[in-house]
């Protein structure tokens, strides 16, 4: 998998809620053949935007009260937090664009 942050329901409120910059989430899971594809891609993005936004991963199997909490009904799920708030969503696997127009307006570039 991917080395986006590792995000739990301990550490959800300081790395997701309170972050400066937009946290772009993906659930995922082991045995989720179009979450391996999607590793790459968001280790790329995590590069490319560094310091503009900050990708983090939670396991849907170890984290059942945040995929309750979120709706999550399948992987993967990209969601993006901007100041606390959830403000976009995409479900599947995704292109790099389409990943991207969901946080590009607000970090530019």
């Amino acid at each position: 998998m991917s080395n986006g942050i590792p995000i739990t329901a301990a550490n959800f409120e300081s790395e997701v809620l309170q972050s400066p910059v937009p946290v772009l989430v993906e659930f995922w899971a082991v045995w989720c053949g179009p979450c391996r594809m999607m590793a790459s891609l968001l280790d790329e993005l995590a590069q490319e935007y560094a310091g503009k936004i900050k990708v983090g991963k939670i396991n849907a199997d170890e984290e059942p009260q945040l995929v309750e909490r979120h709706g999550i009904a399948s992987v993967p799920v990209m969601v993006l937090y901007h100041q606390g708030e959830l403000i976009r969503q995409k479900s599947g696997a995704q292109p790099k664009p389409v990943i991207e127009s969901l946080f590009k307006d607000l970090v530019g570039g």
